[in-house]
C-alpha cells in the first residue's frame, strides 16, 4: 500500500498530537509514504506557528525541522495539475492547498496502478472529498474501508 499523506497527517510524524500514534503505525505499514510537494512548507509553516504559539521550544524546533529536511527524499513527493487541482476545489468545495493534495493523491493513484493508494488526512472536507473520488481513508475516524 502507498500511503498518501495531506500536511495534518505528515505533521503527525514530527509532533506528538491528538492520532500520532495510528499515523506512525499507518507509516510502518505503508510500503511507500507519497505527498505533495506543498506539504513541506506546509509542515515547516506548521511547526514554526507551534514555536510561537510556545508548544515548541526552539530546540525542538530545530530537531523537527531537520528531521523532516532529512527524510524528505524518503517520500514520494508528487507534483500536480494546478488545472485539474482547481477543478476539484469547485467539485468539492475546497481550499487550496487541500484540492492540491487531492489532485496529488488522484496523480499518483493514476501512476500506481498495481499498488492501492489509501489517503490520510485530518481534515473533514479534505476526506469527504477523498472518499468521492474512490479513497479509501485513514483519518480521525481511523481505517474507513470503501
Amino acid at each position: 500500500m502507498i500511503l498518501y499523506f495531506d500536511t495534518s497527517s505528515l505533521v503527525k510524524l514530527y509532533i506528538d498530537e491528538e492520532h500520532t500514534k495510528d499515523v506512525k503505525c499507518w507509516a510502518e505499514d505503508a510500503e511507500l509514504i507519497a505527498t505533495s510537494r506543498v506539504a513541506y512548507p506546509e509542515a515547516v509553516a506548521a511547526f514554526a506557528r507551534r514555536h510561537r504559539n510556545g508548544d515548541l521550544d526552539k530546540p525542538a524546533l530545530i530537531r523537527i525541522h531537520e528531521a523532516l529536511t532529512q527524510q524528505w527524499e524518503d517520500f514520494a513527493v508528487v507534483d500536480v495539475d494546478e488545472i485539474k487541482a482547481g477543478a476539484l476545489a469547485l467539485q468539492h468545495a475546497l481550499r487550496g492547498f487541500d484540492a492540491i493534495h487531492l489532485e496529488a493523491a488522484i496523480r499518483l493513484r493514476g501512476q500506481a496502478t498495481e499498488v492501492t493508494v489509501s489517503f490520510s488526512s485530518f481534515d473533514r472536507q479534505l476526506n469527504r472529498a477523498a472518499a468521492a473520488e474512490g479513497f479509501q481513508i485513514l483519518g480521525a475516524d481511523g481505517p474507513a474501508p470503501l
